[in-house]
């Protein structure tokens, strides 16, 4: 690994974004991990400002269900922000296309959706782009808010602003988004109703909710019983959905109302006889004041938000996300591992259920040449490189553009096929990994994989 400042390593990288990637920054000591954003000036000189904003906007937040902020670092072409490590995945990798999750789990991660977006709300601030790929989880399976580059300040010393820029990503977005100037609050909430609908149906309800959509249309005139998504859920949850999904935002459901519905206060529990998780997962950590003088970190004042907020047209915005996939093995990507001289070593036995990857019996030569032939008879386009990346090229359901990699690593003798999103729906990626799988199923590794090597973790108070 290459080292970033002294006693701290490089890792993996984690996801891509329109402005750079995100990495693993490593100690390598204690085998404390951190997300790094970084950000490259010399490509990207348009995304100084929007980063300073970024930042600072985030830098507001302090909430367990919203990813915590350690700082930021500047240098003459790049700027990094640092990032608490979401060690449990995206959540849209929990949820099983075109069936969901159950209904105990979708209510737990909604109440803490909304948790976080009350928080938000309650400091003035709009997230704009809610959706699963900015839902991430760490090793307790609880959900964090990530992702604040299309966030603003709409109100600030009691002072309320209109938005006016269209921000977001299409099917998330509210209609009032699309035509003009909107209240922010209402629009964050039309994005946690769709989120809803993809959790307990695991698809999406329409492209765009505007008055071509003829789905859209169905819905807003009430003939939609018989179409799915809506046939596959409950009545109440149903009835929740409906007062959220409303297309005037003065009629929308308000946090508070949607805390008192009925299928909100229930309390859902999980079957005992639904199988659970086990084995270890990278903990979420906290950094003291020598931590962040190590790394170089400042921490910017807060601005004029009321003439600085984060502009970005959703039909001009790329399609990629700052999210940060789960993977203990982006730890262990290096041949001589993390060295953990404060506690023992610890053996992984499992990796984060559901997750966009998968172990095989065939060597590496042979990986790919299965690989590629498999993308090439599902009718992909596929570029592959010699360093074990094939990008897969195809367009979704919808027609609308769809982007991932996979990625062969050779570690300890085993080899990992580990797919990313690059670009488009989450949901979509998880439908073509797992008609992926289904073809290389012969080949698929069954047994638990162990990981000889450990990394230390803190966790936040």
């Amino acid at each position: 690994m290459a080292e970033f400042v002294e006693g701290w390593f490089l890792g993996h990288t984690l996801g891509e974004g329109a402005y750079g990637e995100v990495k693993l920054v490593i100690n390598k000591t204690t085998g404390e991990a951190v997300a790094m954003k970084m950000i490259d000036l010399q490509k990207h000189p348009d995304a100084k400002q929007n980063i300073k904003k970024e930042a600072t906007v985030h830098r507001m937040l302090s909430n367990p269900n919203i990813i915590r902020y350690y700082g930021q670092r500047s240098e003459a072409t790049m700027e990094y922000i640092f990032l608490e490590y979401a060690s449990g995945g995206e959540l849209f990798d929990r949820i099983e296309p075109d069936i969901g999750m159950p209904l105990w789990e979708a209510q737990k991660y909604f109440k803490q959706l909304i948790s976080a977006i009350e928080y938000l709300h309650g400091h003035g601030v709009a997230h704009r782009d809610l959706k699963p790929e900015n839902l991430l989880l760490d090793d307790q399976d609880n959900l964090k808010v990530s992702d604040f580059g299309m966030a603003t300040v709409y109100r600030l010393q009691g002072r309320e602003r209109l938005l006016e820029k269209r921000c977001g990503t299409l099917p998330y977005v509210a209609p009032e988004v699309l035509q003009g100037l909107y209240h922010a609050e209402p629009a964050d909430i039309w994005s946690c109703g769709i989120i809803l609908v993809a959790l307990l149906s695991g698809e999406l309800p329409w492209d765009e909710a505007n008055p071509q959509c003829v789905e859209y249309i169905a819905w807003r005139e009430a003939r939609y019983m018989s179409l799915t998504p809506w046939k596959k859920l409950d009545t109440i949850p149903l009835g929740l959905i409906r007062n959220i999904l409303t297309h005037a935002p003065t009629s929308r459901y308000k946090i508070a109302d949607i805390k008192h519905h009925r299928w909100y206060m229930q309390n859902l529990r999980k079957d005992d006889s639904e199988d659970c998780v086990d084995g270890g997962r990278v903990k979420s950590l906290r950094y003291d004041d020598e931590d962040i003088t190590r790394l170089g970190l400042s921490q910017p004042e807060f601005p004029d938000t009321e003439n600085q907020s984060l502009h970005i047209n959703a039909d001009e915005r790329p399609g990629f996300s700052f999210s940060q996939p789960a993977a203990l093995e982006d730890l262990f990507l290096s041949t001589q591992p993390v060295q953990n001289t404060q506690t023992s070593q610890n053996t992984f036995q499992r990796l984060v259920r559901r997750m966009t990857r998968f172990f095989v019996k065939t060597d590496y030569e042979e990986t790919v040449r299965r690989l590629v032939k498999s993308l090439k008879e599902q009718n992909y386009i596929c570029r592959s490189n010699d360093i074990g990346i094939i990008t897969v090229y195809t367009v979704d359901r919808r027609k609308s553009p769809l982007v991932f990699k996979a990625i062969i690593l050779e570690m300890d003798g085993q080899i990992l096929v580990d797919f990313r999103l690059s670009k488009g729906c989450g949901l979509e990626f998880k439908r073509c990994f797992i008609r992926i799988k289904e073809r290389l199923d012969s080949v698929i590794f069954k047994g638990s994989v162990t990981w000889p090597v450990g990394v230390k973790t803190k966790t936040m108070p």
